[in-house]
């Protein structure tokens, strides 16, 4: 989008990212140029703090015709894998985002990096520290320079390659920036550029003995790739002095740090130390667990990529820090699903009604509409006998005043097919009603309706020589409390009731779904296949309730 066409925007709509994008244009920085990337470390799965960090980067990007780098900052051999990026590729992607070209690493610039960490030394700006981290740490804090700091820039030059060839062992020593010991901002009290892991790299193996920390690698990386708007979290602002520091005495391209509010959601958790340990101590099934905050997780559950990128539209981008009500994310879930899900049928809760009138053996085929919010999204057929199955809770012996639903002498419509009058129902010697007998309207067929009966109640029902038995997973929040942890332990706020697991019968045309169709069933909720189905048992998963509290 050109400038003008944003400036006839309301200033109002414009979130305060885009209107300093908007001043930088006027002055000529960046050449108009708007470049931005999103940076994840591949050490787990993404989650939906990061859905709103992807969002705004891509987002504000395609926003102004600029471009995204998807680049990893894998510089901790510790925790990261190939199966993480994979992963943060798949889930980038599903949400409807491409970036620029190939993805790209903090690794690819690893010599670089060294070159420039060594350029640093060469400039008196770094050095090597031999001290504990517990004597830098108490230094930190007192404002006290450490006794290596003043050596020889020939000593440091030749220790820092011993670093780098193995010589000393992990936790021997690491290169420090040589900023302020006094500084008020902490982050600039000589700062930790490089330390030392003999471990294996993801990506470049058994080349490299020291990695360089996160803040030097990361301001670095997006003044090589030539990136205009560095965007991040507003955790990191205290971390832009650093970013520019370096970049100043590095004397090369310098991109323009601007932090964000992160996304906060009541109910929920998304450190990822958290993530990690649920799915260790088993509290989860996996960081795919429909329960838990991860993209993976919410594509699982049945979330669309649009309700996803709706909600982090509506949550706003602010410099304020904002809590989130879950109940934001469900309602735009609902609003997107209530346009494309297929309409199908499935009780939960079965009893059975004989049709008395209807011809034993015969099977008649309605046409039920896939969804009525979407043009053109055509009807399926439903078998129709003389034994259906409908819901427990739809049939009552005494009923109270307006009630619809089916009782003795009561007429209701089956959907999309017949009007039916309950004549009779059997009882078990408790009193329980075991089996209820019905006659239908014969001219009254949803559709071809010439009865002229007028019902106000309308029940979901199978058939059941045609029903197809399903597991459903109803799921509700995994914590309990707001703010988990909020009064103690975090996991103390797990709710018991996060998944129940019970048994129904559905339409026979969902034996054919497939991963990620997904469904409304009728007057019960969003649902969709689990990838845990086989073809001799089928496994729903609840993505959300019809509504709030239903």
């Amino acid at each position: 989008m050109s400038d003008n066409n944003l400036n006839e925007e309301k200033k109002e709509t414009l979130n305060f990212i885009e209107q300093i994008i908007i001043e930088h244009n006027k002055t000529g920085k960046f050449e108009g140029r708007v470049h931005t990337r999103f940076p994840p470390e591949p050490n787990g799965y993404l989650h939906i703090g990061h859905a709103k960090a992807i969002c705004v980067s891509f987002g504000i990007a395609q926003k102004f015709g600029g471009k995204t780098n998807l680049r990893f900052d894998d510089t901790n051999p510790d925790t990261e894998e190939t199966e993480f990026v994979e992963g943060i590729k798949r889930d980038v992607r599903w949400l409807g985002f491409n970036w620029e070209g190939e993805e790209l690493y903090a690794s690819n610039y690893f010599q670089t990096l060294y070159d420039y960490a060594v350029q640093l030394i060469n400039q008196g700006d770094a050095y090597v520290d031999f001290s504990s981290a517990e004597v830098m740490d108490t230094e930190k804090k007192a404002g006290k320079e450490s006794q290596y700091r003043n050596r020889s820039v020939a000593e440091n030059l030749s220790d820092f390659e011993k670093m780098r060839i193995g010589e000393y062992e992990e936790g021997t020593c690491v290169l420090r920036a040589k900023i302020d010991m006094n500084a008020d901002n902490w982050l600039l009290r000589d700062p930790l550029l490089y330390r030392i892991k003999k471990m294996a790299h993801h990506r470049t193996g058994d080349k490299w003995n020291i990695y360089p920390m996160y803040d030097w690698a990361h301001g670095q990386s997006d003044s090589i790739e030539g990136i205009t708007h560095s965007l991040c979290t507003l955790e990191f602002e205290p971390h832009r002095a650093l970013y520019d520091w370096c970049i100043q005495k590095l004397g090369i391209y310098a991109p323009q740090q601007i932090e964000f509010s992160r996304l906060n959601v009541n109910y929920t958790i998304t450190s990822k130390r958290k993530l990690k340990e649920l799915v260790e101590k088993g509290h989860v099934k996996g960081w795919d667990d429909p329960r838990m905050p991860t993209i993976t997780a919410m594509r699982r559950r049945g979330y669309t990529p649009a309700s996803i990128r709706n909600f982090i539209e509506k949550a706003g981008v602010s410099k304020r820090e904002q809590q989130i009500d879950i109940s934001l994310l469900d309602f735009c879930v609902r609003e997107d699903l209530n346009k494309v899900a297929t309409r199908a049928m499935c009780v939960l809760d079965p009893i059975k009604v004989i049709i008395t009138n209807f011809p034993e053996g015969k099977v008649e085929m309605m046409h039920v509409e896939n969804n009525q919010e979407m043009e053109g999204s055509g009807s399926h057929d439903v078998p129709f006998s003389a034994e259906i199955y409908i819901e427990q809770d739809d049939f009552m012996v005494d009923p109270p005043k307006k009630y619809f639903r089916l009782a003795p002498g009561q007429m209701v419509r089956l959907k999309g097919a017949y009007i039916i009058r309950c004549d009779h129902h059997v009882t078990d010697a408790e009193g329980k009603v075991t089996e209820i007998h019905c006659s239908y309207i014969e001219n009254s067929r949803s559709g071809e309706d010439t009865s002229g009966l007028k019902v106000k109640g309308t029940l979901h029902w199978v058939s059941a020589a045609h029903a197809v038995p399903v597991e459903l997973r109803l799921y509700e929040r995994l914590f309990s409390n707001p703010e988990p942890g909020s009064s103690d332990n975090y996991l103390d706020d797990l709710n018991p009731n996060s998944l129940q697991i019970t048994t129904g019968y559905a339409e026979p045309f969902l034996k054919s779904a497939k991963l990620e169709d997904r469904f409304q069933f009728m007057r019960i909720g969003y649902f969709c296949l689990d990838s845990d189905s086989t073809e001799s048992k089928l496994v729903f998963n609840r993505t959300v309730s019809l509504k709030e509290g239903f």
